[in-house]
């Protein structure tokens, strides 16, 4: 399954591109189709799983139309999230997916100075991204109106309730328009999260992502704190310290596995790339290479990843940390099979803790043993 299989419409297509996001996790692929119908959705997912984007792409495609001239932009959207550094990230998420429309999104939070806020909302906004105790302050300050909204999305509706914003919510609920749609998540359903889903959604439909199995216990995992600049350094070091033992190596993007390719190349290490612009006969003869000890790293995107069947890889590492931590696992799962022992090291980046937490919150515990570099 694809985006384009999904209906994604071209300019928000263009910008999953950009990001190299070619194929949808399961709460996408899932979730997508409901919302773009109209639908309402119960969506029961983790920190991690891709949810924003599950959400986010289907608001940008159906509210992405001419805005008439002369017509004041009204808030349409509305997506309401428990945390600051969440409202953020989901901000940044719109910015990605609608860079190639003519959509304005904006965040508001708690904590922080109202007038930049209140600044880009009068210049009016169609997606609003807030925090619900700033968002109430501002609606009754007047700077905010909720009279259009279309779309509502409550994420992580279990946190909200641990924080104590349950009250927020049930002010928020009678200001907003009877007729629009709502997507609700949450990771847990206690009772009193499913008690509020039933009174804010409609005939909804439900979409249920359950976590990652465990991570497979005879796999050691490390971790290197590094920054982006050392970790090609670092790179080459563990690999020529062991020569004779085969490592897959994960990048994010395809340019940065070729730029690893290189250097490695340059370091006199034997590497290949495989990644969706090369040939189905490149990445087979760079597989074939990799298995009879050939060449001793293969770097691989996500994509070119899925399917990979390597007996006895002993090495797993993790050069870029992946956005979705659900896909940490599947990386790392390409050792340690069949009972074998195997190892994974992630290098992280500062830009990168917060992945490294989605991953730590999705398996449940922490990194087994953690190197500084």
């Amino acid at each position: 399954m694809t985006f384009k299989e999904l209906n994604i419409s071209e300019p928000i297509l263009k910008a999953l591109t950009d990001k190299e996001y070619e194929t949808p996790t399961p709460i996408q692929e899932r979730a997508i189709p409901i919302a773009l119908s109209g639908q309402d959705l119960l969506g029961i997912a983790q920190t991690g799983t891709g949810k924003t984007a599950a959400f986010a792409i289907p608001v940008i495609q159906k509210l992405n139309q001419p805005q008439p001239k002369g017509q004041k932009r009204e808030i349409k959207a509305l997506v309401l999230t428990p945390t600051r550094e969440l409202a953020i990230q989901i901000d940044e998420c719109f910015r990605d997916y609608s860079k190639y429309t003519d959509l304005r999104h904006t965040v508001i939070f708690g904590g922080v100075n109202q007038s930049p806020q209140v600044d880009k909302l009068k210049k009016g906004v169609d997606i609003l991204i807030a925090t619900p105790g700033r968002l109430l302050d501002l609606i009754a300050q007047k700077h905010v109106t909720l009279a259009h909204i279309r779309h509502f999305i409550l994420d992580e509706a279990d946190r909200m309730l641990d924080m104590g914003f349950i009250h927020d919510i049930k002010r928020l609920l009678p200001i907003l328009p009877k007729r629009k749609q709502t997507l609700f998540f949450s990771a847990t359903m206690p009772t009193a999260i499913v008690t509020l889903s039933k009174s804010i959604l409609h005939n909804p439909a439900k979409v249920e992502v359950t976590p990652v199995a465990s991570v497979v216990d005879t796999i050691e995992q490390y971790i290197y704190f590094v920054e982006k600049p050392e970790k090609k350094d670092l790179l080459i070091n563990l690999l020529k310290k062991d020569k004779k033992k085969p490592a897959l190596i994960f990048s994010r993007t395809k340019h940065g596995a070729d730029k690893i390719a290189r250097v490695l190349g340059k370091a006199g290490i034997g590497s290949v790339a495989i990644h969706g612009n090369k040939s189905q006969n490149a990445r087979q003869r760079a597989l074939s290479d990799f298995k009879s000890n050939g060449i001793q790293a293969l770097i691989a995107t996500d994509i070119a990843a899925r399917g990979l069947d390597i007996d006895h890889l002993e090495l797993v590492i993790n050069y870029d940390l992946p956005d979705v931590a659900e896909t940490y696992v599947h990386r790392i799962g390409r050792t340690g099979r069949a009972g074998n022992a195997g190892t994974a090291l992630t290098f992280c980046a500062q830009d990168e803790r917060v992945m490294l937490k989605d991953i730590q919150k999705l398996t449940g515990k922490k990194l087994n043993t953690i190197l500084t570099a």
